[in-house]
This record gives structure tokens, C-alpha cells and sequence, in this order.
């Protein structure tokens, strides 16, 4: 005799609509941004707001015009070429820190914390006065190397944790079969930590992407993509919404990529730390 099994399904529904709600608020700033972008001019100060309307791509064409194309190069080379030196030297630092091979190792995570946390003002001044003083003030040496003060801090402080869920016996079993410390650092534990790695250097990448006071003070003719956002808008009530969203919205799409394209590794990360 087979046995009817009833399963409550009301808080299921609850957490369905608690899940849609939360979702609706998180994206609709996010869907008002973009729709903004295909809109003209009096279809933006419209009130109420139309959600109806012929889509343009005239805002698009304008941000064009006004400089996307090498505000996005200039992005996409100071962004890669900061997370490219931040992993290759702060992936070393992370995994010392993690396997305890010095003293006072508690006293150097906090002091790179205290190196991430600190305002970019107090340090901008002598970075002015170092590339004025060496002939590389507005050049991609200069932001690099100015961007890495921030993002090797925040990228050592989130990659310490994955080298430390390698697994000991794994080091000591290549250690013991003659494999020198770079070598268990470079065939063992980056492998090994890499899901880890990656989100650090993604949520490293977003920081960077999105930085503005560096760039506005160590450059006039390199500008990155949310300099050239931020000198279109600088009147708030005469800002143009339309060519403003369209960068915003180009602006966030570098980040969306990234996490597509490395999702598995993020989603084999959480299921590790689980």
C-alpha cells in the first residue's frame, strides 16, 4: 500500500515572493538605468516615467564622440596590467603569510589592512610630486603602480584564506618528494587554490575599474572610463541622463563578463568552503 506523503508548501511560496521582491528592488535601478540609455531627451524628464517608448541609439553614438573608445582602452590596459602584477606579486605574500613562515604574521595582515583602509588623500600628494618629479606624470606607469598600493593590500588580505584551505599533507607530500618551496608554491597550492584566487582578483578588478580620485589626479589627457563619466556629468541639473546612463551601463559591462565567464570557478569555490 503505497503512502501519500503531503510536503507544506507554505513557506516555500513565502520565500518565492520574499526572493522576487528582493530581486524586483535589486534590479530595477539596474533596468532604469539601461532603459534610460535608449531613450531620448523628453522621454527622460517625462512625468510620469514612460516605460513605453522608441528605443534610440543616439546616447550611445554621442558617448562615442565624446571618447569611449580610448577611455575604454585606457580602462582595459591600466585595469589589466594592475591585476596582471597584483596576482603575480601578491599571490607569494599570501602564501607565506598563510603557511606561518615568519613571526608576527598577525602584526602584517593588520598592516595591510590598514593599507587598504587608508584614504586615498593622504597618499596622493607625494605620488603628484614622485611622477612630476621623475617624468612620468600622466603615463600608464604611473596609474599602474599607483593602483597597485590599493589593490595588493585588498587582494592579499582575500587570498591569504585559500591558500590556507590547501591541504597541509598535499605540500608536505611534494615537499618530501623533493620539491623545493617555489615549487609547491607554483604546482600545489595555485592550482589548488585558484577558484579562491580568482574571486579575489575579480572583486580586486572591480575596485580598479571603478577608480576615479587616482586617475583624476595623476592624469589630464589619460583618462579612464569613469573620468571621462564623471567631466560629462559635472552639473547635476544640466547633466544629459541619456549619453550618462549609456556609459554607465558600457561601464558595468566588463565586470558582468568577467563574472560570467569565471562563474564555475566561483561557484566551485563556495562549494569547497562550504
Amino acid at each position: 500500500m503505497k503512502k501519500i506523503v503531503h510536503f507544506r508548501t507554505d513557506t516555500s511560496y513565502v520565500s518565492i515572493i520574499i526572493l522576487i521582491i528582493i530581486l524586483v528592488i535589486i534590479l530595477f535601478p539596474i533596468f532604469s538605468i539601461v532603459m534610460t540609455s535608449f531613450q531620448k531627451t523628453r522621454d527622460i524628464i517625462t512625468y510620469p516615467p514612460k516605460y513605453l517608448f522608441s528605443p534610440t541609439l543616439k546616447n550611445y553614438i554621442e558617448i562615442i564622440k565624446l571618447g569611449l573608445i580610448d577611455g575604454l582602452k585606457n580602462s582595459l590596459i591600466v585595469g589589466s596590467f594592475t591585476i596582471l602584477l597584483t596576482f603575480i606579486f601578491g599571490s607569494p605574500f599570501s602564501f607565506i603569510i598563510s603557511r606561518n613562515l615568519f613571526k608576527r604574521k598577525d602584526d602584517i595582515r593588520f598592516w595591510i589592512l590598514t593599507q587598504r583602509i587608508m584614504p586615498p588623500i593622504a597618499v596622493i600628494i607625494p605620488f603628484i610630486y614622485l611622477w612630476s618629479r621623475v617624468g612620468l606624470f600622466d603615463t600608464y606607469i604611473a596609474l599602474v603602480t599607483t593602483y597597485l598600493t590599493f589593490s595588493l593590500p585588498l587582494y592579499i588580505w582575500l587570498s591569504i584564506e585559500s591558500f590556507k584551505s590547501v591541504p597541509r599533507e598535499v605540500e608536505e607530500a611534494a615537499a618530501l618528494e623533493g620539491c623545493t618551496l617555489f615549487q609547491v608554491f607554483a604546482k600545489i597550492s595555485i592550482p589548488i587554490a585558484l577558484p579562491g584566487l580568482i574571486s579575489a582578483l575579480l572583486f580586486t578588478f572591480v575596485f580598479v575599474w571603478n577608480e576615479f580620485f587616482f586617475v583624476f589626479a595623476l592624469s589630464s589627457k589619460l583618462q579612464t572610463l569613469p573620468l571621462i563619466v564623471a567631466s560629462h556629468g559635472q552639473a547635476v541639473y544640466t547633466s544629459p541622463w541619456g549619453t550618462l546612463s549609456a556609459f554607465t551601463s558600457l561601464l558595468s559591462i566588463p565586470p558582468i563578463v568577467l563574472m560570467f565567464f569565471f562563474s564555475k570557478f566561483l561557484t566551485k569555490y563556495f562549494i569547497i568552503t562550504e
